[in-house]
């Protein structure tokens, strides 16, 4: 299969393409490279026959419709994506101007391509997307595929539009589309504003651990890698028109996941240990969502996928990788906004 990665340079993307590599599949990488993106995370697959890597951005539909014409992908997976809450707080519009009007004009690309080829049955549009959109929970209860959206935040609220219009992208002009929505991810590669590899950095450096609120927010932890292995499971195999919750079946309290993280520095810089003395607790972020769980009943039923990564082990892979990987990650430090607090409102 030649599969069009939108996003491809970023965290979640960058795995899909490394994985896709790896099974044979070719990838072309459309990536606009903003301050998130770094073609280190692709660097593996590089100089494969079976990669290319176009530079450009989802609001440009000229050149969608040019790089479309020019690889005549089989399916795309839609991954670009404005993606961090704080950021969305403070400049809501650069996630509206991506994830909603970006998608649209890759639908649109994507439909005149597709109308132009003959409407072929194969081909797939695979959307992918957050349980952002699905709210906040109380202490019970899991996400399932019918959940009203609810959207909290810029950032759900603009994912939460681009899912609406892939849909109705499906049932108006009839696009063979996929949509998966996932839970939290963590893993190698993480663009360190994101709250594991800041956990892991600032525990390295001595300084301050910040958690938001109490702690007491509770995410379900998905290794990137796992999540990977489910969206191209859903590009194959999945139902047109149908969605599917991926979650990693590892409910954590923040507060828990960073002690963790704290522990597992601990058994590897056992000089500066204990780490927990750094964590420090902080204004909560606006509208800050309790909780998210999700129930996965149906990709793995349907589909025979389950998550083969728990967060224990995850989380030791990725704090070793981070200490192992210091020239990824100190290049990173500069760009705008990391290590400041954004998202006050």
């Amino acid at each position: 299969m030649k599969i069009l990665v939108t996003g491809g340079a970023g965290f979640i993307g960058s795995a899909v393409v490394r994985l896709a590599v790896a099974r044979g599949h070719s990838v072309v990488n459309l990536d606009s490279l903003t301050y998130a993106a770094n073609p280190e995370n692709v660097a593996s697959v590089a100089g494969s026959p079976l990669y290319a890597f176009e530079r450009a951005d989802i609001r440009d539909r000229a050149a969608l419709d040019r790089i479309l014409a020019a690889h005549r992908p089989d399916a795309i997976m839609h991954l670009a994506a404005e993606s961090h809450v704080d950021r969305s707080i403070d400049g809501p519009g650069a996630f509206i101007e991506t994830n909603v009007t970006g998608t649209y004009n890759l639908l649109e690309a994507a439909r005149a391509w597709w109308t132009a080829q003959g409407r072929p049955e194969e081909f797939r549009f695979h959307h992918i997307s957050t349980d952002e959109v699905f709210g906040s929970l109380g202490e019970a209860g899991q996400f399932t595929e019918a959940t009203p959206y609810d959207p909290r935040s810029p950032y759900s609220a603009s994912k939460a539009a681009s899912d609406h219009l892939v849909r109705a992208w499906h049932e108006t002009y009839g696009l063979p589309v996929v949509l998966t929505n996932c839970s939290n991810n963590y893993g190698p590669f993480h663009f360190p504003e994101k709250l594991v590899p800041v956990v892991i950095l600032n525990a390295l450096h001595g300084r301050p651990i910040p958690v938001y609120g109490d702690g007491g927010n509770i995410r379900d932890w998905l290794y990137v890698e796992d999540h990977a292995d489910a969206l191209l499971l859903v590009l194959e195999k999945g139902v047109i028109g149908r969605s599917y919750n991926i979650g990693g079946e590892n409910e954590a309290k923040n507060i828990d996941l960073v002690r963790t993280i704290c522990a597992h520095m601990d058994r590897l810089r056992p000089d500066a240990a204990p780490h927990d003395r750094l964590i420090t607790f902080v204004t909560d972020r606006p509208g800050h969502d309790r909780r998210y769980a999700i129930d996965p009943t149906r990709i793995r039923e349907e589909l025979g996928w389950r998550p083969s990564v728990t967060v224990e082990e995850g989380l030791a892979r990725t704090v070793e990788w981070y200490l192992e990987n210091e020239d990824w990650w100190r290049p990173l430090l500069s760009r705008q906004g990391v290590g400041e607090r954004l998202g006050r409102a």
